[in-house]
């Protein structure tokens, strides 16, 4: 079922009083729909590194932040949100989705690739493969690229043997792309070399 472009998402229904149920004790979790699942299971796997993905953007928030980065940390911020719209959608078999249920769209692709364009005309054209280094910030978008390229996989795997929205996919593929330039960007605005492969150097 897809979502008009322009509706809002519904507001969570969610009270959370205690944190431990003890009802996943013997390895097994529900879905949104309620189907009891193994905690193993590949739709879990998928959504369990979307959410490890969130937190690694967690980190590049802090970072950006310290770095006076502060237009980035909302960037990434705006991320997050999407990311834990992914995993409500990843979260849910297709029959159970209804309208207005969190999850991405082609409007959240179609603004990582606008800003990706803008910050990319103010980047040095790239002679060699960078390496991860240079500041915090940089360090951390690409650990969180390559946990993003995790996620895409086991989103691509899952899609092999069930439905699942290929806006995930696409998704999760160009955010790995975004978080390749923003580490790039976050160097050239602390003013920070980046680190270009040398193969000799090895």
């Amino acid at each position: 079922m897809t979502q008009p472009e322009d509706s809002a998402f519904h507001d969570p229904k969610v009270t959370i009083n205690r944190v431990y149920t003890r009802q996943g004790d013997g390895g097994d979790t529900r879905l949104v729909g309620g189907q009891l699942v193994g905690k193993d299971d590949l739709r879990i796997e998928a959504y369990g590194t979307v959410d490890e993905l969130n937190a690694q953007v967690g980190g590049a928030v802090v970072s950006a932040q310290q770095e006076g980065l502060a237009e980035l940390a909302q960037v990434l911020v705006r991320v997050q949100h999407a990311l834990f719209n992914l995993g409500s959608l990843l979260a849910t078999l297709p029959e159970d989705l209804h309208p207005q249920q969190p999850r991405v769209r082609q409007a959240d692709v179609d603004w990582l690739e606008a800003d990706m364009d803008t910050r990319n005309e103010t980047l040095p054209t790239l002679r060699s493969f960078v390496l991860p280094g240079g500041n915090r910030t940089n360090v951390d978008l690409h650990l969180a690229r390559t946990v993003c390229r995790r996620a895409e996989r086991l989103c691509v795997h899952l899609s092999r043997v069930a439905e699942v929205d290929p806006a995930a996919v696409t998704y999760l593929n160009r955010l790995s792309d975004a978080f390749f330039v923003w580490s790039r960007w976050a160097c050239v605005a602390t003013g920070r070399e980046e680190t270009l492969w040398r193969p000799n150097l090895a």
